[in-house]
């Protein structure tokens, strides 16, 4: 019996926003975000799934925060280290990630775009799109709708 083949995202050109968690580098397409802040303090939801880390006060709205780490299966962040904020915009509604580190705006190209990792497993093989070859390091495409519906 084979594996279930999954069908390849549509490749996209333009910009990514790009950002690390757990050493990798992962992006997100730029129209999504909306600002990028330094740790907030997260207001803890009693009985929500363990993604959901709380709930931050943006300016008096109240944002939902999902740690990335949690969603993708990845070890929890050391402690002592403060995640950087993604306050992404979504069918007109404010959520953010909690991710490691901001990295830089990239131009990709959809000749560069390739399935995703076989080294993949899990849940990070359904929230990775796919990824994008850069000089010397591998962007993974991530599904931010997908990543953020907890």
């Amino acid at each position: 019996m084979t594996a279930p083949t999954r069908a390849l995202a549509p490749a996209t050109s333009g910009q990514l926003a790009t950002f690390r968690l757990d050493g990798d580098l992962y992006g997100i397409e730029v129209e999504h975000v909306q600002e990028v802040l330094r740790s907030q303090q997260l207001t803890r939801v009693p009985l929500a799934p363990t993604a959901v880390a709380g709930l931050i006060n943006l300016r008096g709205q109240v944002v939902t925060a999902i740690e990335l780490r949690e969603r993708l299966g990845r070890p929890a962040r050391p402690e002592g280290t403060d995640p950087v904020v993604i306050v992404v915009r979504l069918h007109g509604e404010a959520v953010s990630m909690l991710v490691d580190s901001i990295a830089d705006v990239v131009d990709v190209d959809a000749s560069d775009f390739e399935a995703p990792p076989d080294t993949l497993e899990g849940q990070a093989r359904e929230l990775i799109r796919g990824a994008y070859k850069l000089d010397g390091k591998l962007l993974l495409a991530l599904d931010v709708q997908k990543a953020l519906s907890a």
